[in-house]
């Protein structure tokens, strides 16, 4: 099998920015469809519309509905059609963007990802995670390509919630666990290829990164500035994270946060990063990790507030018989549990799903606030 390394036809990234990214919008289209939530479209949107028409760029806003369904895609496509559209432009979070870049794809158009956070590792990627209209995980969807732009404005991250910041470092945090996973098993990347080392080197500087600069920049938007530190982060959980996943490779974290979406009740208030940062700890007790490096992401995960227990999921009382359910849906064949090095069986994800809560708990007992 050969090796492959997708990344973004262009990656933009710097303060301010998004008021200055016409020459790289009018080179791709002249008439785009703008998807976005309506949080997105408050604190960006309206703005970036006149100053894309100001620029004889002809628009048509379409409200992001918050989930990446195949429902919504369709929708919104048909909507394209009839604009003729020749350009799509994803701008907010990772679901609105993947809904974007499934957009574009139907349309046979180039897209632009904006994102308005740093969230997840979705805007460089040439796939999409699929949920059903209930937001369970459905599929990953694939690409021929990378997108054609991906333009980040980190003084609107520096102004977004802490929460989605933190979030994003715990997905990212994921990036070089999963990618070392795959290369261990000598497994197939999200380009079903093999590993290219340039792949595998990003993920690796990907989490070097995150332990750097991560307290940092989340202090800085914290306090809403646009810092060194942030600029790093930023690029680790968007540029780093989003190529690093794609061609090093998802394993066991991925899964189990899809596995976790099999629940019901108030854990589907998490972020995607939230619940990934409780699979890569349970990834991590999957391989048998040493102590010390268990230890480090652990703590890490608590510094930033991130779940480390049941508790934290806001499953304190989870059965048996639901982990098991979860446990099911993350070694479902068509996810990417295979491309761990050993085989896992929905009972190791149980065993070591509880493993790591108890384990949490009891380092907190013994080391927090001591």
């Amino acid at each position: 099998m050969m090796s492959v390394f997708g990344s973004p036809a262009t990656y933009v990234q710097g303060k301010n920015v998004l008021f200055d990214s016409a020459s790289y919008i009018t080179r791709m289209g002249r008439k785009a469809l703008l998807l976005a939530g309506s949080t997105a479209y408050k604190i960006a949107g309206q703005k970036y519309v006149d100053y894309l028409k100001d620029n004889d760029v002809n628009v048509e806003y379409v409200p992001f509905n918050g989930e990446s369904s195949v429902g919504e895609i369709d929708r919104v496509t048909e909507i394209g059609k009839e604009f003729g559209a020749d350009l799509v432009i994803g701008l907010g979070g990772g679901k609105a963007l993947d809904s974007a870049k499934a957009i574009a794809d139907n349309l046979h158009v180039k897209v632009a990802i904006l994102p308005t956070l740093a969230s997840t590792d979705a805007p460089c990627s040439r796939l999409s995670v699929l949920y059903t209209d209930e937001g369970t995980f459905s599929a990953y969807r694939f690409y021929a390509q990378n997108p054609d732009l991906v333009l980040v404005d980190t003084k609107i991250i520096a102004n977004a919630p802490v929460r989605m910041l933190t979030s994003g470092i715990a997905d990212a945090l994921a990036t070089n666990v999963e990618a070392q996973a795959v290369a261990r098993g000598a497994g197939s990347t999200m380009l079903g290829a093999k590993q290219t080392m340039v792949g595998n080197a990003i993920a690796s500087k990907c989490e070097e990164t995150l332990f750097a600069y991560g307290t940092q920049a989340v202090a800085s938007v914290d306090n809403h500035a646009a810092s060194k530190a942030l600029e790093k982060i930023v690029e680790a959980n968007t540029l780093m994270s989003g190529v690093g996943f794609e061609s090093g490779g998802l394993a066991a974290a991925h899964a189990i946060h899809n596995g976790l979406t099999a629940l019901n009740g108030p854990i589907h208030d998490l972020t995607h990063g939230e619940k990934v940062a409780f699979g890569t700890l349970t990834q991590l007790y999957l391989e048998g990790a040493d102590q010390e490096r268990f230890d480090k992401f652990l703590k890490f995960d608590l510094e930033l507030g991130l779940p480390t227990t049941f508790a934290d999921l806001k499953i304190p009382d989870v059965s048996d018989e639901e982990l098991m359910q979860v446990g099911q849906l993350s070694t479902a064949p068509n996810d990417t549990m295979v491309q761990m090095p050993f085989t896992v069986e929905a009972s190791d994800v149980v065993e070591a799903m509880k493993g790591v809560d108890a384990y949490s708990r009891y380092y907190q007992a013994h080391h927090v606030n001591k």
